[in-house]
């Protein structure tokens, strides 16, 4: 299996720390608000790369933080006139409703920066004690020029580097590209107690903390969107491995992002949609197939028609898994002949191929293609006089190639209730009679409840909607 490291800026062979295990750490949202779509593309993909090592047979310790506490949160509470922790409680249930309907699994553990509040206090102690940080008058800053390799993520040097966006400027800090360890408390905002005085921590120390306290000094993978490279992961790794003597991560894994309409995402041009958003038009698994239409790494273009298409790609595959169901009720068995037989390495060698792209630095979209093949080859060649071991054995790969990457588990086969099952056989009753009206009017009925009849050679076939 081979990653795309951003630290090496080539694909290795991924080799874990401890055998058959992975430790991976995934940066969590700020819970001050619905994630948004371009978050839930990065949270999809990481979540599929994680369910892919298990479907490998790794056993995976997944952390996803949620920051609990910066700035955005202090002025967003402040706003509603609530608490940060109010706030963050809230909008942690809220994460999770989406984060479950979109099908992603939960992490072994989601920690919570005010929950490791005296670890990042012991954190900070600890660089100050070896000359990495420094305090003025409250606020502790972390010395970048004080760690050598500064800058080795994002592939600049110390000297390239200026005070950006999300850089915090002070004319007391030693040098401009200095960032806050602890933030000096200021009127309206949360704080607890530190050898330096009141305060709260900064943004990066947190997850360093949250990292290193569940999952050790060095850990596997480290990953979230590629906005996150600079600063937030290259100073995650100048304080981690200035206190450890020790790589912090040795893969570094970074998302591209999702524009819309062939534009930036922007609440200034108007394009900014939530998941929730999202989620009230289209069913979660046309999201996720969306998705993860693109490798990871590449820009994502989001629209509406590109969502329609994979609402279409979706029903194909449902279509031939109702399909296979159906006939799989109804065949009669019989040996395998040598067209059968050649059918059923060919299903052996569809999975071949999925693992051989997805191995690739977790390649979706061509995982994806590969499933489609296998699908335009099972709807060419089985048929219903087909042998029960071949049907069984293309709907069971059809799904478990779908499954690393949370699709196709649905089964569109089930127990009709007696009300339904009733109107099944009026329906039919009608028809043989040529009360083509009431034949009419049954399934209409039918519709209505949200099953879908289809008048085939071998009978009615049924699926829900």
């Amino acid at each position: 299996m081979k990653i795309f490291n951003t630290l090496t800026k080539a694909k290795e062979d991924f080799v874990p720390l401890k055998e058959g295990e992975v430790s991976m750490y995934v940066c969590g949202p700020t819970v001050y608000n619905f994630f948004h779509i371009g978050n839930a593309r990065t949270f999809i993909s990481f979540d599929t790369i994680r369910r892919y090592f298990e479907y490998r047979g790794y056993k995976v310790n997944f952390v996803q933080n949620f920051t609990d506490i910066d700035d955005k949160m202090i002025k967003k509470a402040n706003d509603d006139g609530i608490t940060v922790k109010e706030l963050g409680d809230k909008f942690i249930e809220e994460y999770y409703k989406d984060a479950d309907a979109l099908g992603l699994k939960r992490a072994t553990i989601n920690p919570r920066a005010t929950e490791l509040i005296d670890e990042i206090i012991d954190f900070i102690k600890s660089l100050e004690e070896k000359g990495f940080a420094y305090n003025v008058d409250g606020d502790v800053y972390f010395n970048t020029v004080r760690f050598n390799e500064y800058g080795k993520l994002s592939h600049q040097t110390l000297d390239d580097l200026e005070a950006g966006a999300r850089v915090d400027v002070d004319e007391r800090k030693k040098d401009p590209m200095d960032f806050a360890l602890w933030k000096k408390k200021k009127p309206g905002e949360p704080s607890w107690d530190s050898p330096w005085g009141q305060g709260r921590p900064g943004w990066h120390i947190e997850c360093s903390t949250m990292a290193s306290k569940l999952l050790g000094d060095t850990i596997d993978i480290h990953a979230g969107g590629s906005d996150l490279i600079f600063p937030h992961h290259e100073n995650e790794i100048a304080q981690s491995e200035a206190k450890t003597g020790k790589p912090f991560a040795r893969y570094w894994m970074h998302g591209a992002f999702l524009n819309i309409n062939n534009q930036k995402m922007s609440k200034s041009l108007n394009n900014f949609f939530t998941a929730r958003d999202i989620l009230n038009e289209y069913e979660p698994e046309v999201i996720r197939l969306f998705m993860l239409s693109g490798h990871y790494r590449t820009p994502l273009n989001f629209s509406m028609d590109l969502l329609e298409q994979s609402k279409a790609g979706l029903e194909r595959f449902y279509n031939s898994i109702n399909n296979l169901e159906y006939i799989l009720e109804t065949v009669v068995d019989r040996d395998l002949n040598s067209d059968d037989s050649e059918l059923l390495k060919r299903i052996d060698a569809y999975k071949e191929r999925f693992i051989e792209v997805m191995d690739d630095d977790f390649n979706t979209a061509d995982g994806i293609s590969v499933i489609y093949d296998l699908v335009r080859d099972v709807n060419t060649n089985i048929k219903p006089q087909s042998p029960k071991i071949l049907i069984k054995k293309a709907l069971d790969m059809i799904r478990e190639l779908g499954k690393p990457l949370a699709l196709l588990q649905k089964t569109t086969q089930g127990e009709l209730d007696l009300e339904i099952e009733k109107l099944i056989e009026d329906r039919q009753k009608a028809r043989k009679e040529k009360n083509w009206a009431l034949s009419d009017k049954i399934r209409d009925d039918l519709k209505a409840k949200g099953i879908i009849l289809e008048d085939t050679p071998q009978g009615v076939k049924w699926k829900r909607i």
